[in-house]
C-alpha cells in the first residue's frame, strides 16, 4: 500500500509553486524502522559485551547492513511534480521531465518507461497481487449489484441502499497502487507537452549509501578472511 505524504495545494496564481505528491510505502516505512531497532540492538550488544573480534565483527556488519536496510526501506520514494517524476530508488536517482516520460506501466512491477525505451522501476509503489484480486472481487460484486437494481428498477434485495447493493459498496474497486499509476498518467498526459516539463533525462548513484556499503562489506570480508 502506497500513500503520498501530503497533497499538492490548488495553486494560488500562475507565479505561484506547488508542492511534489510524493509516494512512499507505509509497510516498507514500518519494516525499515523495526529492522533498524533489531539490528542496532543486536549490534551494540555484541559492540559492548563481546570479546576477541567479536566487537569488530559487529561493526562491520553494523556499517553493512544499516545502508541497505535504510535503502530498501526508508529511502525509496516517487516524488511527482508539476515538471517532472523523480525517482528515488534504493541505490539511484532518476528524474524525468515528463515530457521524457512514454508511459507508466503497472504489470507484477510497477514501471516508468522513458522515451529512450529505458525502463525505471518504482520501489516506493509495490504491487500487491492480494490488494488487486480485492479490488476485483469488489468490482465484480459492485457490477452485479449494478445488473440486480437494473432487473428490480432499484428496488427489493440488492437495490441502491442495501447492504448487496451500490449504497454497500465496500470499497474502492481499484487497488491503492494501480489508482496511484494511474494518477500519475493523468499528470503525464496533462503535462507531458508543457515547455517546462521538457528536458533531459538525468540518472544519480546514491554513493551515500553505496560507499558505506561496500566498506562494511571489505572490513567484514579481511575480518573473516584474517580470522
Amino acid at each position: 500500500m502506497t500513500t503520498p505524504d501530503h497533497q499538492s495545494p490548488p495553486p494560488q496564481s500562475p507565479a505561484s509553486t506547488t508542492k511534489d505528491l510524493i509516494y512512499r510505502s507505509p509497510m516498507a516505512l514500518v519494516a525499515g524502522v523495526l529492522l533498524l531497532v533489531l539490528v542496532g540492538w543486536l549490534g551494540l550488544d555484541a559492540l559492548v559485551g563481546g570479546h576477541g573480534r567479536t566487537p569488530w565483527l559487529a561493526l562491520a556488519g553494523l556499517i553493512l547492513t544499516v545502508p541497505l536496510v535504510i535503502a530498501f526501506t526508508l529511502r525509496p520514494a516517487v516524488f511527482a511534480g508539476e515538471d517532472r517524476l523523480r525517482v528515488r530508488n534504493p541505490f539511484r536517482v532518476i528524474i524525468l521531465p515528463w515530457g521524457e516520460v512514454a508511459s507508466l506501466r503497472s504489470g507484477y512491477t510497477n514501471e516508468v518507461i522513458a522515451n529512450s525505451g529505458t525502463k525505471y522501476q518504482l520501489w516506493a509503489i509495490p504491487v500487491s497481487l492480494r490488494a488487486r484480486k480485492k479490488a476485483a472481487r469488489r468490482q465484480t460484486r459492485t457490477e452485479r449489484a449494478a445488473e440486480r437494481d437494473g432487473r428490480s428498477g432499484g428496488l427489493g434485495f440488492g437495490g441502491f441502499g442495501s447492504p448487496g447493493g451500490l449504497g454497500g459498496h465496500e470499497g474502492p474497486t481499484r487497488a491503492e497502487t494501480d489508482q496511484v499509476i494511474d494518477d500519475l498518467r493523468t499528470t503525464m498526459e496533462r503535462r507531458g507537452k508543457a515547455r517546462s516539463a521538457q528536458g533531459e533525462v538525468t540518472v544519480r548513484w546514491a554513493y551515500e549509501v553505496i560507499a558505506p556499503a561496500v566498506a562494511g562489506a571489505v572490513l567484514l570480508a579481511v575480518l573473516l578472511a584474517t580470522g
